[in-house]
């Protein structure tokens, strides 16, 4: 772990912290093909309540990090209820809990497990677990993971009643296999299950994957199902939005933070109020405005642990988001998940497109745009200049159709790398031209994304 910040280090030490060219502005307000977009229409948010003992709960009898008791009290939860009911009273969030704050026989736990009950009945808030504290495989075997969270659903159920089972779970990274099993034996087909451009921070790395929606293949949780042959019947979903310039870099590198955007920790934490709520709502637009427009749906999420606080900022944000994009669904992650399932019946018509500016916050260079090309084949990111005019630079090109593994427990590197990665870890992470890729990887890009060609 050696030169490794998690979030709450990095707030300590750090307080403060025209298109591509003319041919790729062009082809990002070109018309998407309608055949190949979801029918999944509007604008989503979901917002996740982290309730915990201990900082990281990596399995049931072993915690690493800080005792959080005194942050996660019955008076901490209702303000965060509370916050959220003030920035968006008709809307609906899912609260994620612990093992230990599940099982701690204290008058405090117990008093938030009933509180987080009365949510479920009066809100319609959904109630689930979070095993391992984020990092479930990369610390015990898949037959205990599996064990904790059959026992943690059925203490849910109960803690609940009236017959409740979440329709998610909660877990950073959720290894594939879990993933498989949770949808075939535990009967849950949404899993939180990848974060997304994580690495160099907290306890594990996974960059490599897809931001939005997909079904995760049986090789590696980070790859789409390429087909039937290993095709998982769980959406996947990614556990923070982040502003995409800051997540192109690796960890705190240059004195940045890679997870800056809707996070609190990451922004108003260390940015203050005025700054960091701006940047929150900037992240938000990439996806309300510009993402909203190429791909047909946005949609933001976040996991706000209840022992960092900003409820205030919770309830700025969600009332600035209301008032900005007034139809916007705020609902559990359960829920969104399925509607994406309801309209997606498998990965063939993945085809997510991002195409955004720096906002100027740190890290989020405003001289800077990124554009984002993600399917089930590969993704691509092409970053460029726009105020200098330069040529656009492929960042990254990971491709989905190449075999993959997952490591096994004990190892904290969980990303998919093959060709290029936005995070420069390896020799040959280095921006190029599209035209510097293999002729074959060309061919794949230019034969799904034509108007391409003319930036090689």
């Amino acid at each position: 772990m050696k030169g490794l910040w998690n979030r709450r280090e990095f707030l300590n030490r750090a307080a403060a912290s025209s298109a591509f060219l003319a041919s790729a502005a062009a082809a990002s307000q070109a018309p998407v093909n309608r055949a190949a977009r979801s029918a999944l229409r509007g604008r989503f948010l979901t917002h996740i309540s982290l309730v915990r003992v201990n900082q990281i709960e990596v399995t049931p009898t072993r915690a690493i990090g800080l005792d959080e008791t005194a942050d996660n009290t019955p008076a901490r939860v209702i303000s965060r209820r509370d916050a959220f009911s003030r920035g968006c009273p008709d809307g609906r969030m899912t609260w994620a809990v612990s093992w230990l704050a599940l099982n701690d026989p204290r008058p405090a736990f117990k008093e938030v497990r009933r509180l987080l009950a009365s949510y479920h009945d009066r809100y319609g808030d959904e109630i689930t677990f979070i095993p391992g504290g984020y990092y479930a495989p990369l610390y015990d075997t898949p037959e205990h993971n599996k064990q904790t969270i059959h026992k943690a659903l059925r203490l849910i159920s109960a803690i609940v009643g009236s017959g409740y089972r979440p329709e998610c779970l909660v877990t950073g990274i959720l290894d594939a296999e879990l993933q498989r099993w949770l949808s075939a034996e535990e009967g849950i087909h949404v899993c939180q299950g990848q974060i997304w451009s994580q690495h160099a921070i907290d306890y594990g790395d996974g960059d490599g994957g897809v931001c939005y929606p997909y079904y995760p293949s049986r090789e590696h949780y980070l790859k789409p199902a390429q087909g039937t042959a290993d095709f998982i019947d769980c959406v996947c979903l990614d556990g923070w939005t982040c502003d995409f310039l800051a997540a192109r870099r690796n960890g705190f590198e240059g004195g940045f933070n890679s997870r800056l955007g809707v996070g609190p920790i990451e922004t108003v934490g260390n940015l203050g109020t005025a700054v960091g709520r701006k940047e929150m709502l900037d992240t938000t637009a990439m996806h309300f405005d510009g993402g909203h427009a190429l791909n047909g749906f946005g949609w933001v999420t976040g996991i706000w642990e209840v022992s960092v606080g900003h409820d205030e900022d919770l309830a700025w944000w969600l009332g600035a988001v209301r008032e900005r994009w007034p139809q916007t669904r705020v609902m559990t992650e359960g829920a969104f998940g399925l509607e994406w399932r309801k309209h997606t019946p498998d990965n063939t018509t993945l085809n997510y497109r991002f195409d955004a500016k720096g906002t100027g916050a740190p890290g989020s260079e405003k001289e800077l745009e990124i554009q984002w090309f993600m399917n089930r084949e590969f993704r691509l990111g092409l970053l460029r200049n726009w105020v200098a005019g330069g040529p656009p630079m492929a960042i990254d090109f990971t491709r989905y159709d190449l075999p993959a593994r997952e490591p096994g427990i004990g190892q904290r590197e969980w990303s998919l790398l093959n060709v290029l990665n936005q995070k420069g870890t390896r020799p040959q992470d280095k921006p190029i031209r599209l035209g510097q890729l293999s002729p074959g990887d060309q061919r794949r890009i230019f034969a799904r994304y034509p108007q391409l060609q003319k930036l090689a």
